[in-house]
C-alpha cells in the first residue's frame, strides 16, 4: 500500500481534498470526505473478494481515493465530477508511482463510476461503481427524507 500512501501525502491530492472540503462546508446531503473514499475502497475490497476477482488492492484504494477528485472541479463550473476527476488524476498517479497500465485501468473506473452500463462488470470499474452506490448510509441520514435520490437508490436498509 505504498503507493495509496503516497496518494495520501500527496500535494495535489491534499489540495483537491480541501477545496472539496470548502465546497461542501455548508453542504447537508452526502458529502465527498475521507469517510467516504475510505468507505468505496473497503466495500470494493469486499466486493473483490466476495466475486473472486483478484485486483489489487493498491488499485482499488487508488480509485477510489480519487473517484471525487473532481467535485470541487463540478461545483465550479460545471463539468461532470467524473470527467474532472480523470483530468486530475494521472498527475497525482504518477507521482506516486503508478504506471501507465495501472493508471489506465484506474482512470477507467474513475470515468465509469457513474455509467450504469459497468454496475454488472466483474472488474475494477464494476466493483468502484457498485461500491460507491452502496457506500451511502441513507438509513441513518437525518437528511433523508429532503433528500431527492429515488428510494430505490437509496440505502435504507445495511448491505455492506
Amino acid at each position: 500500500m505504498d503507493r495509496v500512501n503516497r496518494i495520501l501525502a500527496n500535494e495535489k491530492y491534499k489540495m483537491h481534498l480541501e477545496k472539496i472540503r470548502a465546497a461542501e462546508e455548508n453542504r447537508l446531503f452526502c458529502c465527498h470526505n475521507m469517510g467516504h473514499f475510505l468507505d468505496v475502497a473497503r466495500i470494493a475490497m469486499q466486493l473483490n473478494w466476495e466475486e473472486g476477482l483478484g485486483i489489487s488492492k493498491e488499485l482499488i484504494y487508488a480509485a477510489a481515493l480519487l473517484h471525487d477528485i473532481g467535485r470541487h472541479v463540478q461545483y465550479g463550473d460545471g463539468t461532470p465530477h467524473e470527467k474532472a476527476s480523470v483530468d486530475l488524476a494521472p498527475e497525482i498517479m504518477t507521482e506516486c508511482g503508478f504506471d501507465e497500465k495501472e493508471q489506465e485501468e484506474i482512470l477507467t473506473a474513475i470515468g465509469n463510476h457513474r455509467n450504469k452500463k459497468i454496475a454488472g462488470e466483474k472488474n475494477l470499474s464494476g466493483i468502484i461503481y457498485r461500491a460507491d452506490k452502496l457506500s451511502r448510509p441513507c438509513f441513518s441520514c437525518k437528511m433523508e427524507p429532503e433528500c431527492d435520490w429515488s428510494k430505490t437508490k437509496k440505502n435504507l436498509y445495511l448491505e455492506y
